[in-house]
């Protein structure tokens, strides 16, 4: 059960109509849905995510329409505002729900920015109904945040590229049907010498070096390429376009991260403000006692002054048709942070429940941390902000 503040941000002027029944239709979903069993591996949940959201259209929001309709997406292009509800929504229910869906955007969002027609036919139709589960291979052992520091390779060979090196941190590593990986394919050229290939699962030389276990499960490998042939017609957005594409997709994308650390935050104040009623003790109850009340006062303005940056950066993307690059770090590192601190705070309210296995609020106490981290840890995010400020002084 929410209460009825968590849903005023509907009435935001961020959002339209079409953003208010989209809300209402995945939250009468995951209503519906069951949760998956616990003895159920993260891969098989996850598989079983991906499936469960392509039945039901969700992952139509993930791509975009294309002509005809031919891309299978909901809508004529990606809008930041309805994958920003989409993950909101979904992390609320459940974090593999919320993953499932992400990592379909993500993973594939470099062939709908960049794709040529041929490439968009060929795979996106198929994320969007839940049959292929896309995964984006950026990081590396040694470059994880400077991107310009790639050193997987790949060389051209008559009419393919031969890719050599590892990638790691892979989210849908070890299921995913395709990845999107960033090479480097000048070696002198820095950031000006990435490129970006369509690899194919059952690529001879791919490899599964690695699945990586941390501390919220989910599918997480590295692979490794050995003279791993690619056709030269898998490139996506030209040669040495790679980096360029690479910021491009984080920038659709790096918001809804934004709102997955809200619908994570807001679960936690839900779950708070329930037991805070409820929980007996000292006469009255915990929600009488004034500590109680300045935490839950803290926690749901942290949560709406992650919210309006959020929707603001999803908001400049869709309608002022301008890079949010400066709105969207902003609500990454604001949402992320506050959403640990949130957390955290409503998890003492509970006491010894709190940090028992399989709480919910242990589990989001688990789910929060990695949000922080990936797509641009909170200190990159600062770096990008007074960046953007001091190159508007030029």
């Amino acid at each position: 059960m929410s209460s009825t503040h968590s849903l005023s941000w509907l009435e935001w002027p961020f959002l339209d109509d079409t953003h208010r029944e989209l809300a209402t239709r995945l939250r009468a979903w995951c209503g519906e849905r069951e949760l998956p069993s616990e003895d159920v591996s993260p891969e098989q949940a996850c598989r079983e995510w991906v499936a469960a959201l392509g039945a039901a259209g969700w992952l139509r929001y993930s791509v975009p329409a294309g002509p005809d309709g031919a891309y299978g997406g909901a809508l004529d292009e990606l809008d930041s505002r309805s994958l920003c509800i989409l993950r909101e929504t979904l992390a609320g229910h459940h974090a593999l729900a919320d993953f499932a869906f992400a990592m379909q955007g993500l993973g594939s969002g470099a062939i709908s920015l960049a794709g040529s027609d041929a490439q968009k036919r060929a795979y996106l139709p198929a994320v969007a109904r839940g049959e292929k589960i896309a995964a984006f291979a950026l990081s590396e052992p040694e470059a994880g945040s400077d991107v310009a520091a790639l050193s997987c390779a790949a060389v051209k060979g008559g009419d393919e590229y031969v890719l050599n090196g590892e990638k790691t941190w892979i989210s849908n590593g070890g299921i995913a049907d395709f990845y999107c990986v960033f090479v480097r394919t000048d070696p002198d050229a820095g950031a000006r010498g990435v490129s970006a290939f369509i690899v194919d699962t059952d690529t001879p030389g791919l490899e599964i070096a690695e699945m990586i276990d941390v501390i919220s499960p989910h599918p997480l490998a590295t692979l490794r390429f050995t003279n791993c042939r690619v056709p030269a017609n898998q490139m996506l957005g030209g040669l040495n376009q790679g980096f360029k594409l690479a910021m491009q997709t984080l920038d659709v994308f790096r918001t809804s991260v934004a709102a997955a650390a809200v619908g994570f935050a807001r679960k936690a104040l839900d779950a708070a403000l329930h037991h805070a009623a409820s929980r007996r003790m000292f006469g009255g109850t915990l929600a009488d006692m004034q500590l109680t009340q300045a935490a839950l006062g803290d926690a749901a303005t942290d949560i709406d002054q992650s919210a309006l940056l959020t929707y603001r950066a999803a908001w400049v993307r869709d309608v002022q048709k301008r890079p949010p690059t400066i709105e969207t770090a902003m609500a990454k590192m604001a949402a992320t942070e506050s959403a640990q601190r949130v957390i955290d705070r409503m998890q003492q309210m509970f006491g010894g429940l709190g940090v028992k296995r399989n709480h919910p609020l242990e589990q989001l106490y688990r789910d929060i941390r990695a949000l922080r981290i990936y797509e641009g840890a909170t200190e990159v995010q600062k770096l990008i902000i007074s960046r953007g400020l001091l190159k508007s002084l030029s």
